[in-house]
């Protein structure tokens, strides 16, 4: 893993993926659902504090008349301000209008977390960088449903889309 570089605040946003109850609530590696709570909370406070965007993406099941029960996101991880945008595919751009809102924000850089790592993160990824984001990726603040998963994408892939980090590398500088 590499640090990320120093962060600009007005250009990036962290990009939260289905922090939904049920989600967290899975069996989870190498991290638990509670760990990456607790790691993501640090980094939302972090980016509300020097004035970036929080995303927080959850997903809604289409052309069900009712979303399963643990469907809304985990009680106060949303705070004014954020942008919350709902999924109905693995990734959180296709049909969301999430492109338009970060390009509005003047955005390139997105730090990503979430469950699963190998799944919505990396879905949601792969399509922002297609778009031309630079990708930061937190380690720490993911997790997927095996370890070999998130090792997968965390090892192989997105040190090939951008940068690999943990929380504490993530800092912010002016400009």
């Amino acid at each position: 893993m590499t640090a990320a570089l120093p962060l600009v605040p007005a250009h990036s946003a962290l990009v939260l993926v289905d922090l939904m109850d049920r989600i967290v609530a899975l069996p989870l590696e190498p991290h638990k659902g509670t760990e990456v709570l607790t790691a993501v909370e640090e980094l939302a406070a972090a980016f509300r504090s020097a004035g970036a965007l929080v995303v927080l993406v959850r997903v809604e099941r289409p052309g069900v008349a009712e979303q399963p029960p643990g469907s809304g996101l985990v009680q106060g991880l949303y705070q004014e301000g954020d942008l919350e945008i709902v999924k109905r595919t693995i990734g959180a751009f296709q049909g969301t209008g999430l492109d338009d809102r970060l390009r509005e924000q003047g955005v390139k850089t997105l730090v990503f977390g979430g469950i699963a790592t190998n799944l919505g993160v990396e879905s949601t990824a792969r399509a922002a960088g297609d778009l031309g984001y630079d990708l930061v990726f937190v380690e720490d603040a993911m997790s997927a449903l095996t370890g070999a998963e998130h090792e997968a994408s965390v090892k192989l892939d997105f040190p090939r889309l951008g940068t690999v980090a943990r929380a504490t590398d993530v800092r912010f500088t002016s400009g």
